[in-house]
């Protein structure tokens, strides 16, 4: 919309006082402000210690085992699949998770998505990605929606040959995150899943080559990673750190402290960085105000802010 020619208007009362500038310090302080409330434990709330469903879910390695092929699924577009359809001749990354997770799926598609962008292999050519929903009432459309935000986000010509989002039984699902090592729970009072994050990278004949733990996955140890299991190279067990998803137990109807503090440490750590931005800009201000002989009372107002 055109904005109307301003009419002359009266100076108002705070006419002559100066206006402070909206400048990068002061939008990176109330940055961290909203960070820190944002991060702050709700008051409160009761947290539990680790127990319950999350005794029974984990995320095993099960190095070189060879995954079922013959298990069948639905792909995004309602056809009937077996897992032999997606190997053969790339390397595979399987993720295992669901649509309406409350935190960690979209964490890993997203992290996942943002480390692949980078790498000059792409999706389709190089590897494949094959996500398997642990939810067996999941609609294929919906979980094929999932498949496509994320093939937007990578935004690579030709990669929704070899980007994959399938459903099925409960004994397919079951059985491949058996073979995977994936120990999910499903807590039938919130109608959520228990789980790890992290996802599996097999070798085109469906060997269990690698594993990626939590949400953050180095484009160098990936690129080097699928570069291995391209060659059929089998990898070695790597340290388990693992996030899980979404640490409730049922049995006090309270949240495990382990990701409240995950959280909580992620918080903190946002916090301390746009800190030391804070500082940095009010440096730079104060010697850019020496410099030029003026101070932050005398600057010249700037224009309103609607």
């Amino acid at each position: 919309m055109i904005a109307a020619e301003a009419r002359p208007q009266a100076p108002s009362p705070d006419a002559g006082r100066p206006r402070r500038r909206s400048g990068p310090a002061a939008r990176a302080g109330l940055i961290l402000i909203l960070a820190g409330a944002a991060f702050a434990p709700a008051p409160g709330r009761a947290l539990a210690q680790p127990g319950g469903v999350l005794k029974d879910v984990g995320f095993d390695q099960n190095i070189n085992a060879q995954v079922p092929l013959t298990l069948p699924f639905v792909d995004g577009e309602g056809r009937d699949v077996r897992l032999a359809d997606y190997f053969g001749k790339r390397p595979v990354i399987l993720v295992m998770g669901y649509k309406n997770c409350p935190l960690l799926c979209s964490q890993v598609l997203g992290e996942l998505t943002r480390s692949l962008r980078v790498l000059d292999f792409s999706v389709g050519k190089e590897f494949d990605i094959v996500y398997v929903s642990i939810n067996p009432k999941e609609p294929p459309a919906q979980a094929d929606a999932q498949r496509r935000i994320y093939l937007k986000r990578y935004n690579r010509p030709g990669s929704e040959v070899g980007w994959h989002a399938l459903t099925g039984p409960r004994a397919s699902i079951e059985q491949l995150a058996k073979a995977i090592g994936f120990r999910y729970q499903y807590s039938p009072k919130l109608d959520l899943y228990a789980h790890a994050a992290g996802f599996v990278l097999l070798t085109p004949s469906g060997r269990i080559a690698r594993y990626f733990y939590g949400i953050e996955y180095p484009n160098r140890e990936l690129k080097y990673a699928l570069m291995e299991t391209s060659a059929s190279r089998i990898g070695s067990p790597i340290d388990k750190v693992v996030l899980f998803c979404y640490d409730y137990d049922p049995t006090t109807g309270k949240y495990t402290s382990k990701i409240m503090n995950a959280i909580r440490v992620l918080g903190v750590a946002t916090a301390l960085a746009l800190g030391t931005y804070l500082f940095a800009m009010l440096r730079r201000d104060r010697r850019m105000a020496r410099a030029t002989g003026t101070t932050t009372a005398g600057l010249t107002p700037g224009p309103a802010i609607p």
